[in-house]
């Protein structure tokens, strides 16, 4: 497997840089954050492919090695391997108190049963006390740093999630909250009640901010900024042409990424990734993009951008690549949340 391979050079010096976490949550982490989503077998039906458990801890090995200090995973991931991974590893290596693990929970891991869902997933009280139990068994740890919803579904009241959270907070199970793929209201509301009642509020918020999807800078990061919330976006910001954006991943396919290359080509380097990384980094004060690579030249492009220093006019140049800011991030997720409600 190419992520095995080990670099002639590492890009480990920003990599070891710490920085806060956010306003909120004054947590050192490292500048980018490893996603885990594909340490696993479980989902390999679905065409994600697979990693064992000897690739997944060379792959945690490294990043560890270059600098990093940051790992998110999810309570489903390849049905609750990845979580599964991450723990073993670090009771082998022994380091737990030296990392910042997130995790997530929501989701229906148990099936698509509604019986299962009541349990299993969802926003509930319920939920959240289950999941959190067993993240906990799986990642072999007392206490999780942080747990994000993973999105809203509409199924609990911002009073009943919040409330429930702050309890294992209290609890110790959890230090900092964050809440991935839900409206920018429904944030505002929850940080609000929180404040109004002594709670602990959402410090963090992880979504996609995609460069073609920019939609995301027009409610969410004014959003981050109005509550003190770090950021940690997820997904590729320079989409390739299979993905599916229609007619602007084409015209982007087809001449528009030059812009990028000339930058990339400028400030000495060959990856139109790690300048659109760059770019993600340049905007925003407390933002944590979320690596997932299996391929070890892709993780080193991301990596090398956080040497990178893009100037104003590199930024306007940039955001010429895409105008599309016209509809609201908020879409998206009504589209996510509405669909749990309908299956």
């Amino acid at each position: 497997m190419a992520f095995l391979e080990t670099p002639s050079s590492s890009p480990s010096s920003g990599l070891k840089v710490r920085r806060t976490l956010g306003s909120h949550s004054p947590v050192k982490v490292s500048p980018v954050c490893l996603g885990a989503y594909s340490c696993g077998s479980g989902w390999e039906q679905c065409g994600t492919g697979q990693m064992s458990q000897e690739d997944s801890f060379r792959r945690f090995d490294l990043f560890v090695e270059f600098g990093g200090n940051f790992i998110d995973t999810i309570n489903n991931d390849q049905q609750g391997e990845s979580e599964r991974r991450v723990g073993q590893w670090m009771k082998e290596r022994d380091n737990r108190k030296e990392l910042v693990i997130a995790t997530k929970y929501t989701a229906g891991y148990k099936g698509e049963a509604k019986a299962s869902k009541i349990d299993y997933g969802q926003n509930s009280v319920d939920s959240a006390s289950v999941s959190i139990g067993i993240s906990l068994k799986n990642l072999q740890t007392s206490y999780i740093d942080i747990l994000y919803v993973d999105f809203w579904d509409w199924t609990a009241s911002i009073e009943e999630m919040m409330e429930s959270l702050d309890v294992f907070v209290k609890d110790g199970k959890v230090l900092y909250l964050g809440v991935s793929d839900t409206p920018a209201w429904v944030v505002s509301q929850a940080n609000q009640y929180a404040r109004d009642h002594g709670l602990a509020p959402f410090s963090v918020y992880q979504g996609h901010w995609s460069l073609l999807l920019r939609d995301f800078q027009l409610e969410i990061l004014p959003m981050c900024v109005s509550e003190g919330m770090a950021l940690c976006p997820w997904g590729e910001i320079i989409p390739d042409k299979s993905q599916p954006h229609g007619g602007r991943t084409k015209r982007f396919a087809e001449g528009e990424n030059s812009t990028l290359y000339a930058i990339a080509k400028e400030l000495g380097t060959l990856s139109v990734t790690a300048i659109a990384l760059a770019y993600g980094l340049r905007k925003f004060p407390f933002i944590f993009p979320i690596i997932g690579e299996r391929k070890l030249e892709h993780y080193h492009a991301k990596i090398t951008s956080l040497s990178l220093r893009l100037t104003q006019d590199h930024i306007k140049k940039i955001e010429g690549v895409s105008d599309d800011q016209q509809e609201s991030s908020d879409k998206v997720v009504r589209e996510i949340s509405f669909g749990c409600i309908r299956s």
